[in-house]
């Protein structure tokens, strides 16, 4: 069955071309790069009292944990005991670490870190004694490598690694193919001068296409017909099937972007003995992950899909059918698993619905669907977080309940319950995936433990800690991000190695907890937001106020400790930071409600808040300012040229300021998912064009300040430098602050604390100076 995968390069050195049938040649093996010790003190050498710890990953003992910690002044790799207070750094290099991991047999700690504070990023492993470091996937320059899930038993990792593909809008049949073949024969050149054993080679496990066809019923994607393919060889370039959302439930599919990076998921072996197995292929994607792995090695569970457009993939291995196909929801890329006998598939999803609810699908042994029902669901609330048990008796859900997080457990063992998922209601009987019409109901209320009573605001990550226990990453606007333990019953405690209450601020500035607020665009469209008033101000006094936007659009406004507001609050300052539409949290037509041409509205959204904080009596309208990050440095940018007569000034971080720019230089699996966001660089160019900053830049009133990091890949740096030019050539102040050694997210303490006090500067300086 399995065979040595083609692609090495040719005698000359010239990329493989593609073989005679017109298959291409398969992916070469990522390479395994050993690295030296890299374990440190065991405290950092610069140690922030007011560190963060986030991302834990328990023994299977659940005994230690792994984390991420910024105490060092960068987030890095740590391990502490649950209930110990001396926790000790794996890895002490300058490279942040994203995402931690450890193996079910507890011989290996996963993890990613992004070189240079960058967007690509890289997956390695070590023993949970500092030893034995190597990189697993993504030395290659130009690659970029994600973490999947483990193997149940521990014998391998899935790793899904990307590499550049050129665009092919109109490529199919044959000239796809030969256009693949060149690519992936590239790209096994660089791999296999690494190589991997003998060879370099990967073992292909029957990878199964993932190239679907729209379902003729409900416009879901389905398993193509079997080919003449040889067993073992990928499709070379898979056919993506883009969703657009006319309404609720109504998605359909629609041409792919023609742009993205060629995604190949691996199985690979931590400890080198054997070579990586190709599980999956997909060309021109934005995010290709394996989230769950059944027990016995049968199923896979893929996350794929641009953001808006995500979709759950269970693969057959064996034989390479795609047995499902199920939209799913934004948001944390770990959308369900498996029960341990692989006869329920637990899901995340927003399938026909406006909020997120828990989806159940009895599955035969073949893998194939025979019923979808829900087992909870919110009616104003989206299932944030799922994490299923191990033994597969519980989930943990976490609800995000207006910008805080409800937590509760749910029962998900099938006794006295409906089929085999336990839920009542109405099932689904489409092989495919749930119908918009399968009208389900919640599950009993007695399969949900009482609410966890959470002493943060915010769950950001749930895990496990053995049998009956949990690890919970929380945050909250009185505390900085820390990890909490669940010994068993309702009662948390707080690790040790977290930071402690009283250090989230300086001593004698007590944390500002925000005010909810409520208010209407002039559409009708209601929106939400959090102000946090500047302590030592009478309430009925009139203060200036800076505008915050969060990035997304999808993010959403959470009440956490955010120390670049407090910086702001200490110099006098107000912050507004509403969720303008476009935002998450509060259903999904609000999500989509700036597509297209609502972008505009959008943009005036900014305006109504300013309007809402001056008429409420919290802000002075002569002292008015516009700050965003990302996307919301892209509504400062427009803000300030819609808006000109508004805002006394605005700081943009990391923002679009046009977006034909934007489209050429961002990295290709963003381009495609912005283009379901903002529009089509080609198909919707006039659009982009109207609704570009730069496109209006003559109406620039203001002084401004640009921040951005000098390794952005996500939005260029040549995003806020043209801005910033074209308004000094316009004689205004403008100034650019780009942080060295960062990326689109600013993670290391010293480049932090300089962004904040720079733009709380820049701020005090022109609304109260």
């Amino acid at each position: 069955m399995p065979s040595n995968a083609g692609g090495r390069p040719s005698a000359d050195g010239s990329p493989a071309p593609p073989a005679p049938d017109g298959r291409a040649p398969a992916f070469a093996a990522p390479a395994r790069v050993p690295l030296p010790d890299a374990s440190g003190p065991r405290e950092a050498t610069t140690r922030l009292i007011a560190h963060g710890c986030w991302y834990p990953s328990a023994d299977p003992a659940g005994a230690e944990v792994a984390f991420i910690c910024d105490r060092g002044g960068v987030p890095q790799l740590w391990v502490g005991a649950v209930d110990g207070d001396a926790p000790r750094l794996l890895d002490d290099g300058p490279d942040p670490v994203r995402e931690v991991s450890w193996s079910p047999d507890g011989r290996w700690i996963a993890y990613t870190t992004a070189p240079g504070g960058g967007e690509q990023t890289r997956v390695l492993c070590v023993r949970p004694d500092g030893s034995d470091r190597h990189i697993m996937a993504g030395a290659e320059p130009g690659s970029s490598a994600h973490l999947g899930c483990w193997a149940h038993d521990g014998s391998a990792v899935a790793v899904t690694v990307a590499v550049p593909t050129e665009p092919a809008p109109e490529a199919t049949g044959e000239p796809a193919r030969a256009l693949a073949g060149a690519v992936l024969g590239r790209v096994a050149e660089r791999l296999s001068e690494h190589g991997h054993g003998p060879t370099g080679d990967a073992v292909l496990l029957e990878a199964a296409r993932l190239d679907t066809a729209p379902h003729a019923d409900h416009g879901l994607a389905l398993p193509s017909a079997p080919t003449d393919r040889e067993p073992g060889i990928p499709s070379p370039h898979t056919t993506v099937e883009t969703l657009t959302t006319d309404a609720l439930g109504d998605r359909h599919t629609a041409p792919a972007a023609g742009f993205g990076d060629g995604l190949s998921a691996y199985l690979i072996d931590p400890d080198g003995a054997t070579a990586p197995v190709l599980l999956a292929t997909e060309q021109d994607a934005a995010t290709l992950r394996v989230c769950d792995l059944s027990r016995d090695g049968s199923l896979a569970l893929l996350r794929r899909g641009p953001r808006g457009r995500r979709e759950a993939v269970v693969l057959r291995i064996t034989d390479r059918a795609t047995t499902c196909v199920t939209p799913v929801a934004d948001g944390d890329p770990w959308i369900g698993a498996f029960s341990p006998g692989a006869d329920t598939l637990w899901l995340r999803s927003d399938a026909y619905r406006e909020f997120a609810v828990l989806l159940a699908a009895e599955l035969d042994p073949e893998g194939q669907p025979r019923g979808w029902s829900v087992g909870a669901s919110r009616d104003d609330s989206d299932l944030e977080l799922l994490r299923c048990a191990h033994d597969g008796s519980a989930a943990v859900l976490a609800w995000n309940v207006r910008g805080t997080s409800e937590v509760e457990i749910f029962d998900t063992t099938p006794t006295g319950a409906t089929g085999a998922t336990g839920a009542t209601g109405t099932s689904e009987t489409s092989p495919g995936a749930p119908r918009a019409t399968a009208a389900t109901t919640e599950a009993p209320s007695e399969r949900s433990r009482p609410v966890l009573e959470l002493p943060h605001e915010v769950v950001t990550r749930v895990a496990d800690a053995g049998p009956g226990r949990l690890l919970l990453a929380l945050s909250g606007s009185q505390r900085r991000p820390g990890i909490w333990w669940l010994p068993g019953g309702v009662t948390m405690v707080r690790t040790p190695w977290s930071s402690a209450d009283e250090d989230a601020v300086p001593p004698g500035r007590p944390p500002v907890r925000p005010v909810h607020r409520r208010l209407t665009a002039r559409d009708g469209v209601p929106l939400n937001g959090w102000y946090y008033r500047a302590p030592g101000r009478n309430p009925g006094e009139p203060a200036p106020c800076v505008i915050y936007l969060h990035g997304g659009p999808e993010d959403q406004e959470r009440p956490v400790l955010e120390p670049l507001y407090h910086e702001i609050l200490g110099r006098g300052v107000d912050v507004f930071a509403p969720d303008v539409r476009g935002s998450s949290g509060y259903g999904r037509s609000f999500v989509d409600s700036d597509l297209g041409e609502g972008r505009f509205a959008a943009i005036d959204d900014v305006a109504d808040c300013a309007a809402h904080a001056v008429l409420s009596g919290s802000a002075d309208p002569s002292r008015l300012a516009v700050m965003g990050r990302s996307y919301g440095g892209y509504l400062t940018f427009a803000s300030l040229v819609w808006y000109p007569e508004l805002f006394r000034t605005g700081v943009a971080v990391c923002g679009m300021s046009d977006f034909a720019s934007f489209f050429q230089g961002t990295e290709p699996w963003i381009a495609q998912s912005a283009a379901h966001k903002y529009g089509h660089p080609e198909r919707d160019r006039a659009l982009l064009r109207r609704l570009s900053p730069m496109s209006r830049i003559d109406a620039l009133r203001v002084p401004l300040l640009a921040v951005h990091g000098e390794h952005d890949t996500n939005v260029p740096p040549g995003e806020s430098e043209q801005f910033v030019r074209a308004a000094r050539e316009r004689g205004l102040d403008a100034e650019l602050l780009t942080l060295r050694d960062e990326g689109h997210d600013f993670l290391r303490a010293d480049n932090r604390r300089l962004f904040r006090r720079a733009a709380a500067d820049w701020l005090e300086r022109h609304l109260t100076g």
